[in-house]
């Protein structure tokens, strides 16, 4: 239910009144939006309790001129970002979302036999799959929200933008893919780590930068050769020149080195990351989706 400041609610005290009289007592809110104007909400009732979502006008943060650019490479298993010397990996949760999506898949197969009564096909048994389907989005959505917002702010403590591939044609491609890593793909979802990068870079005046994606994998960062070999698991090599790495570091170097020129910057040289990659999982918190710009909440 859609309510407007003023004719459709009305913030007191520590109550909201709600048009048609109903008046309910605050139980807590994020203070760091009390300094500015409230706009439209939006009510929402889920598990008992009811949850009123407000809008903030916030002031869009000034941007700043980026002195480099962290570089953003997105597959199925992990997301890395960094530049020439900076390499950080972290899961995008996948394989956690995995289990318990064949978990509720199990459950629906089991209890879909003709064997069991229809009152076990109820209540206990359907909220159990809801529930495992829930938690396996919740982990994606929680783990794309942590991590954009590490690397958006890590790209503004070092004065740097943030850059990512255009993935918008991802969809088309897939249909040549087999269907177990389609599948993969699609469960991940790649537009959810776009939004949240996104806004997270709006949000903090962080310029954002998005690329190319084609051969960002399979060029030569150092020497612009197309036709890297492969010399090991997910490793390659440039007959060309000599470079080696990963093959998300390539990518990722690759997204920096296209920001770059986009941005009429001067990268420094090109060197192979020589710091161990730093491997994390983020655990679960809450669903969501990325927040309007002036976003705020008040729970009731």
């Amino acid at each position: 239910m859609l309510l407007h400041q003023g004719s459709g609610y009305r913030i007191k005290d520590d109550y909201v009144e709600i048009m048609g009289g109903v008046r309910l007592r605050i139980i807590g809110w994020d203070r760091r939006y009390d300094c500015y104007p409230s706009g439209e909400a939006r009510l929402t009732y889920k598990d008992g309790k009811m949850v009123l979502w407000v809008s903030k006008r916030i002031p869009k943060p000034k941007s700043y001129t980026p002195r480099d650019v962290i570089g953003v490479d997105v597959n199925e298993e992990k997301i890395v970002y960094g530049d020439e010397s900076i390499n950080v990996e972290k899961s995008t949760g996948i394989s956690r979302t995995e289990r318990f999506k064949v978990l509720a898949e199990l459950l629906q197969k089991k209890y879909s036999s003709p064997r069991y009564p229809a009152w076990k096909k109820r209540r206990g048994i359907l909220s159990r799959i809801r529930y495992y389907h829930e938690k396996a989005k919740n982990i994606l959505v929680d783990n794309a929200r942590k991590v954009a917002l590490e690397i958006v702010t890590t790209a503004k403590r070092l004065g740097y933008a943030v850059a990512r591939e255009d993935l918008t044609g991802l969809k088309e491609s897939l249909r040549k893919l087999t269907k177990t890593y389609r599948t993969r793909l699609l469960l991940m979802g790649y537009s959810r780590i776009e939004k949240w990068i996104d806004w997270q870079a709006l949000k903090h005046g962080v310029p954002r930068v998005v690329v190319d994606a084609r051969n960002t994998s399979s060029e030569c960062p150092k020497c612009d050769f197309t036709g890297l070999e492969e010399v090991g698991y997910r490793r390659l090599k440039c007959p060309r020149c000599g470079f080696e790495a990963d093959r998300d570091e390539i990518g990722k170097l690759n997204v920096r080195k296209r920001a770059l020129k986009m941005l009429k910057l001067s990268g420094g040289a090109l060197t192979p990351p020589t710091a161990a990659p730093q491997m994390t999982d983020v655990a679960p918190n809450r669903w969501g989706e990325p927040p309007s710009p002036r976003g705020g909440t008040l729970a009731l």
